[in-house]
């Protein structure tokens, strides 16, 4: 028969919260961050102690009057979460403790094209192989893919050059993995990764250029989540300014590539366009409607969302660098406060896997905050 928190539950879930935001961390930071009484913190630190979500390790080196206070952490054996990026080129799994500490990376080349089975078969031997350094239960895992995800199923955008990922491939990892699932895109773990490092961000968009264009945004530091699959699909949906192109077709490496074959362009990857740069009429004209693009989509989001920053991501990253200072000119013309625009560089396969890592913590803690609440 299931009964109401009592108060004893909701100090030992303040608890266990403070741990795991903070640990390692002395009994007297505990009373700071709870407001609890010191015997109260006590209690519930014995608890925990009991339950294993906490161990005791190291002495507080700043001498005080009394006992010195020993500190508090989370041990490897209360659990580890799972963060993937499954990208179009490149995979990334990367498996962190219960305070969001790095335990092992692994990045590859990501599978060829291929079946929803072996692809999940691959990823899985992927995780274990990872996970041999980690302890405790895998309680969480969280895959970043390309494109639009909702509720668990990848909806749109996915390269022809890969598998079809849908909620085959979650329920796949699910039983062969024992763990809960959840897919979430590329971008929206990008800015999850984006704001962990930076608090102050309140509401902001980020643009995932790379094989396929995706998009993201946060409200008071909280990724924002639609009630329609449609909800972030702006490449698809919105036309770029140039011709019949939609913002997909200029601000991908997929669309660009195919625009700039169209004007004699003959690339044999989209990175020859910056590196070095072609001094040829051709990539002026290529260039120049990917800065119509950028301008486009910037306006777009600025005029809906009021975003204090926007992010771009991805592997064309180089190229939005280089025409931002025409793009923010472009823009300043139309909107009467541009907002700050940021190309962020990020670590080939790992950036949005620990973006994914994070997404995976939140789960993973917020459920351990319930069973304190349940029991």
């Amino acid at each position: 028969m299931s009964t109401y928190p009592t108060a004893r539950d909701f100090n030992k879930a303040s608890v266990l919260d403070a741990v795991l935001s903070e640990a390692p961390l002395t009994r007297s930071r505990l009373i700071e961050l709870t407001r609890l009484s010191q015997a109260t913190v006590s209690r519930k630190v014995e608890e925990l102690l009991i339950d294993g979500l906490v161990i005791e390790q190291g002495v507080d080196a700043v001498v005080r009057r009394g006992r010195r206070s020993t500190y508090l952490d989370v041990p490897g054996a209360a659990g580890h979460i799972v963060g993937i990026s499954l990208g179009a080129r490149t995979t990334g799994v990367l498996v962190t403790d219960l305070r969001g500490r790095e335990v092992r990376r692994v990045v590859v080349p990501s599978l060829e094209e291929g079946r929803v089975e072996s692809t999940a078969e691959w990823l899985v031997d992927l995780i274990e192989e990872a996970n041999e350094a980690a302890e405790g239960p895998l309680r969480q895992i969280v895959a970043a893919l390309p494109g639009h995800v909702r509720n668990g199923a990848k909806q749109s955008g996915t390269p022809a050059n890969r598998p079809l990922i849908d909620s085959l491939l979650q329920n796949s990892l699910e039983v062969r993995l024992k763990a809960p699932v959840i897919l979430e895109s590329d971008a929206s773990a990008s800015l999850r990764a984006i704001l962990k490092e930076d608090a102050s961000i309140g509401n902001a968009a980020l643009f995932m250029a790379s094989t396929v264009l995706s998009f993201a945004s946060c409200t008071d530091h909280e990724i924002a989540r639609g009630r329609t699959p449609a909800f972030g699909d702006l490449g698809g949906v919105l036309f770029s300014g140039v011709g019949n192109k939609t913002l997909d077709g200029l601000l991908s490496t997929k669309g660009l590539l195919q625009f700039a074959n169209g004007r004699g362009l003959d690339l044999e990857g989209v990175e020859a366009l910056w590196s070095p740069p072609q001094k040829t009429a051709a990539r002026a004209e290529v260039v120049e409607a990917f800065t119509t693009a950028i301008v486009t989509a910037v306006g777009a989001v600025a005029v809906t969302l009021d975003p204090e920053s926007v992010y771009f991501v991805g592997r064309l990253s180089p190229l939005v660098d280089e025409v931002l200072p025409e793009a923010r000119r472009r823009l300043a013309e139309s909107l009467p406060i541009v907002p700050e625009i940021r190309v962020v560089s990020q670590e080939i396969g790992l950036s949005v896997a620990r973006g994914a890592a994070f997404a995976g913590l939140a789960l993973a803690q917020s459920r351990l905050r319930e069973s304190m609440l349940e029991d």
